[in-house]
């Protein structure tokens, strides 16, 4: 998968392993905030949480906001996930955040499976 170039999106699904390790699955998806949190500050990762973003239609401001569960590094949108298996509207989502926030890296979490489920998502 090439994680070798890309260190900050294996830092990230490194301390999401460790999240899913000790709870393992069928939290709701606000305990595995909480608990990303920690392991970011624990793991020295730079991160964000619950924030608010900006959409712009046409270069014209939206009034609906998107909420990042987690910005990472300033620039990696990070979504959570507490499901049984990420599906391709998952995906989806996920390319339209990067769209609208001109962010070019995403990385989708889930910690509803039974091993940690991970999908990194490109602009």
């Amino acid at each position: 998968m090439g994680m070798t170039k890309d260190p900050q999106t294996y830092q990230i699904i490194g301390a999401a392993m460790e999240v899913h390790k000790n709870l393992g699955k069928g939290f709701l998806e606000h305990v595995y905030h909480e608990a990303l949190s920690i392991e970011l500050n624990t793991a020295h990762i730079p991160f964000e949480h619950e924030v608010m973003l900006s959409i712009y239609y046409k270069n014209q401001l939206l009034e609906k906001k998107y909420y990042a569960d987690f910005i990472c590094f300033q620039n990696i949108i990070v979504e959570l996930k507490a499901v049984n298996k990420l599906e391709p509207a998952h995906t989806a989502q996920t390319l339209n955040y990067l769209k609208a926030t001109k962010f070019k890296k995403g990385l989708i979490l889930n910690f509803g499976a039974k091993s940690l489920e991970y999908k990194r998502v490109i602009l």
